[in-house]
């Protein structure tokens, strides 16, 4: 999102940021506007002065002054840039980078991971001033060869959300209902974002309301409450429901043995796969594909 929107112009070398778990780039004053997609895989922070549109998590919220934004790779965002100008600062670092007993509560607890904290949290003169300065240290330090330099660029993360909870602080009055349907999206994007499966080497890795929960960072018997409470039906259903969808799309349109099918479906044994098909659909892999035309 934002952070991919500052590298237009520059190359991000993904091995380094692998390698070192963490990396910052300053926006360019000019890009063309454009729909742009973060990446999935890195939590991000930015800090951002311009006009655009952030879409997130279902929602969309219009920036044009500065902001912070925290962006949470599990969740779906964008970001729409209505001018050419925009400037700032954006960070990319995996959960590996900021782990720790300390620094994994306060991500808990922070918009990177509380899906009940606004993830776009505006900034006065003041307030964009303080952050600024913290980007440009991090920066700096991150240019830098100073030895203990990640513990350095860790402490800057945790004190960027320290202080947007202290301009922003989480609000735990909100109603029920808006939290559990906002999980719920946030699931439900989740689920359909895990298809159509393409490739043998790449089969499904999300199974179980376990893993969603897990994955979008709740427990899951929050995840499973608030689902039947927006829909009607059990995590567990939506999962089995898509899973069995997606196991008649292969069966039908595709030339996929029924192991293969059963593997790229996330099942260790196509015996395991046939009594799944069979319980969720009522019939067995083999007589929906004598249907095939």
């Amino acid at each position: 999102m934002v952070i991919k929107a500052a590298l237009q112009g520059e190359e991000l070398n993904i091995y380094d940021l692998k390698l070192k778990g963490f990396r910052i780039h300053e926006m360019p004053k000019h890009a063309s506007p454009s729909l742009i997609r973060g990446r999935r895989d890195y939590y991000k922070i930015g800090l951002v002065t311009g006009h655009m549109t952030v879409c997130y998590a279902g929602r969309e919220v219009e920036i044009k002054d500065t902001v912070l934004v925290f962006v949470n790779p599990n969740v779906p965002h964008s970001v729409v840039r209505h001018t050419e100008e925009a400037t700032g600062y954006a960070c990319l670092f995996t959960e590996a980078f900021i782990a720790g007993r300390e620094r994994t509560d306060i991500l808990k607890i922070s918009p990177l991971v509380n899906p009940n904290a606004n993830p776009v949290i505006p900034l006065n003169m003041e307030q964009a001033g303080f952050m600024r300065g913290i980007f440009q240290k991090i920066q700096s330090v991150y240019s830098g060869d100073y030895t203990h330099k990640n513990e350095v660029l860790r402490s800057c993360i945790e004190l960027i959300i320290h202080e947007s909870l202290c301009i922003q602080p989480v609000q735990n009055d909100l109603h029920n209902k808006n939290a559990a349907t906002r999980i719920t999206n946030m699931f439900m994007d989740l689920l359909e974002r895990q298809f159509p499966i393409e490739s043998l080497g790449d089969p499904l890795k999300l199974r179980t309301a376990q893993d969603y929960a897990e994955r979008l960072s709740v427990h899951i018997n929050y995840l499973n409450r608030s689902v039947k409470e927006v829909t009607g039906k059990p995590t567990s259903v939506h999962i089995a429901e898509r899973i069995a969808a997606e196991a008649k799309a292969l069966l039908l349109y595709t030339d996929w043995s029924v192991a293969d099918i059963a593997y790229g479906l996330g099942f260790e044994y196509p015996t395991y796969f046939n009594n799944y098909f069979k319980r969720v659909t009522g019939t067995n892999p083999k007589t929906l594909r004598k249907e095939k035309v």
